[in-house]
C-alpha cells in the first residue's frame, strides 16, 4: 500500500508568502522561526534573572585568592589576556614561525632564480650611459652599481698559434659581436633564425624600463632574503636557549646575532 501511496503524484507543498502591502517587513515569519526567536528570547531572560539574583545575595565579605591577581574597572572585571604560555607551547609556536619562513624563503629564492636568468648584463659597449653593472646574489650592493671587469680566457698550446689566434673564428660568430658578453649568436643561427629588434625608439625605451623594473625587483628580493635568513637564525637561537645547561655568549655572527657557548656536561 505504501508503494502505491508513493508512485501517485503528490500535490506540490507551497508556503505562505508576505502580502504585497508588508513587504518591507520581510519574509512572512513561520512558527519554527517564531519558536527560535522565543527560545532565544527566553534564555536571555533566564540568564539576566540569573545575574539579578546572583547580585542580590552576593556576600561583599567574600574573598579569594585569585582577587589578588584581578581587577576591576568602574565595577567591570577585566580579564588579563597576555598569560604566560608553557615551555612546550611556545616552543611549538615558534618551530610553526621558522617552517612558515623557510617556506617563504625557498618560494622567493625560485623567484630570483627565474628573474636572474631572464636579465642580460651588459658591458659597456652595449650600454648607453657606459657603465657596467654587475648583480651578485652574496653581495648587498646597491642597484647598478660598477662591477669588475669579466674577461674571457682562451688557452692556446704555442705562441704561434697565440699570435694567428682570431676570436671571430673561435666564438662562430661575426665580428659585430664579437665583443659581445651575452647573447652571442653564431653565424648558423643569426643564418636561420630571424632578428627581433625593437621597431622604434619608444619599443627600445620600453624594453629599458622592463629591465630597470627587474633589477629594482631583483634587488628588493635579495634584501628580503637576506632579513628571512636573519630572522630564521635568530628563531634557531632563541629555540637552543631553551636547552638546559650552562651557557655563555661568546661573540657575534655575521648577521649580528650573538653566539652562544654551552658548558660541556659529563655523560652519566
Amino acid at each position: 500500500m505504501s508503494s502505491f501511496r508513493n508512485a501517485t503524484q503528490r500535490r506540490n507543498h507551497k508556503e505562505r508568502a508576505q502580502i504585497s502591502g508588508r513587504e518591507r517587513l520581510g519574509l512572512l515569519e513561520k512558527k519554527k522561526d517564531y519558536l527560535l526567536r522565543a527560545k532565544d528570547y527566553h534564555s536571555k531572560q533566564n540568564r539576566l534573572k540569573a545575574l539579578r539574583e546572583k547580585a542580590l545575595f552576593r556576600n561583599p565579605d567574600e574573598f579569594y585568592f585569585k582577587m589578588v591577581n584581578t581587577r576591576t574597572e568602574r565595577g567591570v572585571h577585566i580579564q588579563e589576556r597576555n598569560d604566560a604560555l608553557p615551555a612546550d607551547m611556545i616552543q611549538l609556536l615558534k618551530s610553526q614561525d621558522k617552517n612558515y619562513i623557510k617556506l617563504h624563503r625557498n618560494i622567493s629564492n625560485k623567484k630570483m632564480e627565474k628573474l636572474r636568468d631572464s636579465l642580460h648584463f651588459m658591458d659597456e659597449n652595449d650600454d648607453d650611459d657606459g657603465d657596467d653593472f654587475d648583480m651578485d646574489m652574496d653581495t648587498d650592493r646597491d642597484m647598478r652599481q660598477p662591477a669588475t671587469e669579466r674577461k674571457h680566457i682562451v688557452f692556446v698550446d704555442t705562441e704561434e698559434e697565440a699570435k694567428k689566434f682570431d676570436p671571430v673564428v673561435h666564438l662562430d660568430t661575426v665580428p659585430e659581436l664579437v665583443n659581445r658578453k651575452f647573447n652571442r649568436p653564431r653565424v648558423e643561427t643569426l643564418r636561420k633564425a630571424p632578428i627581433i629588434a625593437p621597431e622604434s625608439g619608444a619599443a627600445l625605451k620600453d624594453l629599458r624600463k622592463e629591465r630597470e623594473a627587474k633589477y629594482k625587483e631583483f634587488v628588493a628580493r635579495q634584501k628580503r632574503e637576506k632579513s628571512l635568513a636573519r630572522l630564521e637564525r635568530e628563531l634557531e637561537i632563541q629555540k637552543a636557549l631553551q636547552q638546559k645547561g650552562a651557557k655563555k655568549k661568546v661573540g657575534v655572527d655575521a648577521l649580528g646575532l650573538p653566539v652562544y657557548k654551552w658548558k660541556a656536561q659529563r655523560a652519566k
